[in-house]
């Protein structure tokens, strides 16, 4: 298995250079030079199984000669065993054709936890057997900060640095990251939004120098094995409730359009689906440019649903590779464009090719309150903000034949604020993580300049220029 790069000027790599590198070395993102295919039989096949059985048939397919097939088995037996729910994501009907899906149930709460806690395996092993240490350098929204240190803490190859927008997530998504005190972990509270935190972690990774001084790596979804992990429940619920023979619809609160790219991937392998919608909370940047073709950056606005608090989808630059069929001159282009001025048009053709499988809603905060409570009140579940937001989409999309699959992103304990908020309940952690909120918290705040945080990685990292 190769991979090309989004914007055609990298080199084509293999899988375990993949993993290692996160971003491509001219700024794009990395694809499958191919996508892999099931058929009807194969994916009929996974009905039933155990979730680590489908995950070794999907995530196999692009690993390549990366591990044995007994290496890949025990990484994702123990990545799984690590969950609460022995269905690891578990289908949970809300209504005749409306079911939530569980990815909650791993050791941070969220759906992040899926896919980290079998990315730090493989980290690992390709690290082992090349004798490297790697700097890990990411930016979070809220979830995969806690999600990677979770993964990545005491690990004596690895350094991990996350940057989190100071004071813009939650109490329970800080203290996940800040009350761990693993020596190679370092929480970085930058005084800005998410997007200031993802630009200043691209930049890192686009100072060639630097990057190959301290030999970063990359943990966001933009590390194409973290979308691999993540296409794993799109095959496994589907096939839960009919599919191949019977196309299946899935509502995903998007932020950095990683998640949805993963549900888009499977489709690309072979499983049926009927839409995939792309549910915004008021950053609705990916529902104007879905909607009218026009991709314009503005302000990022505070929510309840922190994680969707997003300007820039970075993985929406796979997704425009695809539907421009692959003209990388073409996606270079418009993200040069929205460098320099913040925007750029989606051509007609591109936009009809997203309108057969996509569609876009809007939830702003009062729709998202009004749904936690609808939720609680017509169901009995007690759903999150993300959660609601897609909840609250999916009931506004029209003419979806067949089951609609709704992503239940992460624990409504992580939110008990605005969970209690809309309807009265203060959701509690479960007893794992019992004392989180009474542990001391380790951060530094910095400014929002890429020279301070550049300083901070030179005056912790535990490997440089003097090392091979």
């Amino acid at each position: 298995m190769k991979y090309v790069s989004t914007r055609g000027e990298a080199p084509v790599l293999e899988f375990e250079d993949v993993l290692l590198a996160g971003l491509a070395r001219d700024g794009g993102l990395y694809l499958p030079q191919a996508w892999p295919q099931f058929t009807p039989g194969d994916i009929r096949a996974m009905a039933g199984q155990p979730y680590d059985s489908v995950a070794f048939d999907v995530i196999s397919r692009f690993t390549g000669d990366t591990f044995t097939e007994s290496e890949l088995r025990e990484m994702l037996s123990q990545a799984y065993a690590s969950f609460s729910h022995p269905a690891v994501t578990p289908l949970r009907q809300l209504g005749h054709n409306t079911w939530l899906l569980e990815l909650f149930h791993g050791p941070t709460l969220a759906f992040k936890d899926v896919a980290m806690q079998i990315l730090s395996r493989m980290m690992d092993h390709v690290l082992a057997k090349r004798d490297r240490r790697v700097t890990i350098v990411g930016a979070t929204s809220g979830d995969t900060g806690g999600a990677a240190i979770e993964a990545f803490k005491g690990r004596d190859a690895i350094d991990v640095f996350i940057l989190h927008p100071h004071g813009r997530v939650s109490d329970v998504q800080r203290r996940q990251m800040t009350c761990v005190e693993d020596a190679n972990v370092y929480n970085i509270a930058l005084e800005g939004t998410f997007d200031d935190c993802q630009a200043t972690v691209k930049a890192l990774f686009n100072n060639l120098a630097l990057r190959d001084r301290y030999h970063l790596a990359g943990v966001n979804s933009i590390n194409w094995a973290r979308i691999v992990a993540q296409i794993v429940y799109y095959f496994t619920s589907a096939t839960a409730l009919g599919a191949p023979d019977k196309a299946v619809s899935f509502t995903v609160p998007t932020g950095n359009f990683g998640d949805v790219f993963a549900g888009y991937a499977a489709q690309r392998m072979g499983l049926p689906v009927g839409k995939f919608v792309v549910a915004t909370n008021v950053n609705d940047i990916l529902q104007r440019t879905m909607t009218t073709g026009r991709c314009e950056v503005g302000s990022v606005v505070a929510t309840t649903s922190p994680s969707m608090d997003i300007q820039v989808s970075s993985n929406f630059e796979r997704l425009l590779f695809e539907v421009y069929d692959r003209d990388a001159d073409a996606v270079r282009s418009l993200m040069n464009s929205l460098a320099q001025s913040g925007g750029f048009d989606v051509s007609e053709k591109a936009l009809a090719a997203m309108a057969q499988l996509f569609v876009a809603e809007r939830t702003d905060e009062d729709q998202c309150s009004r749904q936690m409570k609808n939720c609680l009140q017509e169901t009995g579940e007690l759903v999150d903000p993300h959660t609601a937001v897609g909840l609250a989409a999916a009931q506004r999309v029209d003419a979806v034949s067949g089951p609609m699959i709704c992503l239940a992103t992460a624990h409504p304990a992580k939110f008990p604020d605005a969970v209690e908020a809309a309807t009265g309940i203060t959701p509690h952690l479960p007893d794992r993580l019992a004392g989180l909120m009474d542990k001391p918290e380790r951060f530094s705040v910095l400014e929002n300049d890429i020279s301070r945080v550049e300083d901070f990685i030179d005056n912790h990292a535990r490997i440089g220029s003097h090392v091979g």
